[in-house]
């Protein structure tokens, strides 16, 4: 028969393990504490025999034996101890006792724990235990003395049950605080197995209620919501990332495949060779691909969710020197020049492919949209915040105010632009390369009007350094 899941739960365990070991503990200790209550009345007991039995002495020793016999007397009508006063051959003379507890009696002194039956004033009989001695006096008569230890059962009597209760109520709270606990664990347990059969089925929207008690489910719980947060977040950036491939190459195949349709029609009218044809054809298909590579450069680092992707720590000064040294040959076969201020030991953790991309895009748009005879400043410094920077600065004609948010989105392109190739993705791919990174990306007008050049533009890449 399978037991009810209450039963079944760890906590209910636990506490029946707990209630096992407490009732073993709770068992040595009543034993031992009976032991200690026993052997303290039977001390107390021998101490107050050997009292008695000193005093009945000295009258014998004062005396004579008709004293002692006679304060045997008095004494037993007391009823306090028990008495039994023999002579030298062992016969009662008087007493309490009839006959001596030691079937044999060796020595001067001896001592002897014994159950002795006695009559209550209500007529209840009873055997407590005596704990007595035997001395053989001066003159050879033998003396015993032996004190009840009717109240001291008693006492262990009453101690015993008020242990034995003890530890019965504390079982059954321990028993019904374990079924709460178990109850209310299984409860919560079973929140958290509802999510999770929610998310199995496909709901990524479900969540754990969170008590803001600060123990351990909540804190699983929390845990167990960042990972749903995470999981519906990178689910949402492969749909997203889905959409935007199929809506952002939507364009350029149309392109490309008007673009075909019109070298097919060239063809057929004899404007241009079949060769020509095919080559623009693959033209077409190399700036698509390159297009679809950026797009899912731009999709992989959104889902990465603010997390760099194979993080490494180099120097940014020789990244920046990099570039410096590909592009000031371009730059200067445009006629522009080129210039570049380079801090040293600018240490940043980052993927260096994907910086190095990032730099290059906007090293690229700087030479590209300035005219001959203008010039481009690469920089990487420390900023006073601790954060470093690279930057591009050309003096070509800048970006508007208003325009500046607009045109890192994908596929944005202005008017001053439209006459150079290109897809409108370089910032976009920037701008998700600095938010994977923990960046941002800054366009800040450049020089200004001077010359017929300007105002130009300011692009500047900031990065947390490495710790």
């Amino acid at each position: 028969m399978k037991l009810p899941s209450l039963l079944r739960r760890t906590p209910f365990r636990l506490t029946l393990l707990f209630l096992a070991l407490f009732a073993a503990a709770a068992s040595a200790i009543l034993a031992w504490v009976y032991y200690a209550s026993a052997e303290e009345a039977r001390t107390k007991a021998e101490r107050d025999v050997r009292g008695e039995m000193q005093v009945l002495t000295g009258i014998y020793d004062a005396r004579g034996l008709d004293a002692l016999n006679m304060a045997v007397i008095d004494r037993t009508l007391t009823g306090r101890y028990e008495y039994l006063l023999m002579d030298k051959d062992g016969d009662r003379i008087t007493g309490s006792l009839s006959i001596s507890p030691f079937e044999t009696f060796e020595g001067e002194r001896q001592w002897i724990t014994f159950p002795f039956t006695d009559t209550l004033p209500d007529g209840t009989v009873v055997r407590p235990p005596v704990r007595g001695v035997q001395v053989r006096l001066a003159g050879g008569e033998m003396l015993f003395v032996g004190a009840s230890l009717i109240d001291t059962e008693a006492y262990l009597a009453r101690l015993t049950q008020a242990l034995w209760a003890a530890m019965g109520i504390v079982l059954l709270l321990g028993l019904a605080g374990g079924i709460l606990v178990s109850r209310n664990l299984e409860r919560s347990m079973g929140r958290l197995g509802k999510v999770v059969t929610a998310v199995q089925e496909g709901d990524l929207k479900a969540r754990v209620p969170v008590r803001n008690s600060g123990d351990e489910l909540d804190e699983l719980g929390a845990g167990l919501n960042t990972m749903l947060d995470r999981l519906e977040g990178s689910m949402a950036s492969i749909r997203h990332a889905g959409d935007a491939i199929a809506h952002d190459l939507r364009s350029p195949l149309t392109r490309m495949r008007a673009k075909l349709e019109v070298a097919l029609m060239d063809a057929e009218a004899g404007k241009i060779d079949g060769v020509d044809a095919v080559q623009l054809a693959l033209d077409e298909a190399d700036s698509l691909l390159k297009t679809f590579n950026t797009v899912l450069a731009i999709a992989r680092l959104q889902a990465a969710a603010g997390r760099t992707p194979d993080p490494k720590v180099f120097d940014a000064a020789d990244l920046a020197a990099d570039m410096a040294e590909l592009y000031e040959p371009a730059s200067e076969d445009k006629g522009l020049e080129f210039s570049a201020e380079i801090e040293r030991g600018l240490m940043i953790e980052g993927n260096q492919p994907f910086l190095a991309q990032a730099l290059a895009n906007i090293i690229d748009n700087a030479i590209k949209y300035t005219p001959t005879g203008g010039a481009v400043m690469l920089r990487a410094r420390r900023r006073s915040s601790g954060e470093i920077e690279f930057s591009v600065t050309d003096t070509g004609p800048g970006v508007p105010e208003e325009d500046r948010e607009r045109v890192i989105e994908r596929f944005v392109r202005l008017d001053n632009s439209r006459t150079e190739a290109g897809s409108g993705l370089g910032l976009s791919l920037v701008g998700a390369v600095m938010e994977a990174h923990g960046g941002r990306i800054i366009l800040d007008e450049g020089p200004g009007a001077y010359g017929g050049f300007g105002p130009g533009l300011r692009v500047a890449l900031v990065l947390p350094a490495a710790e």
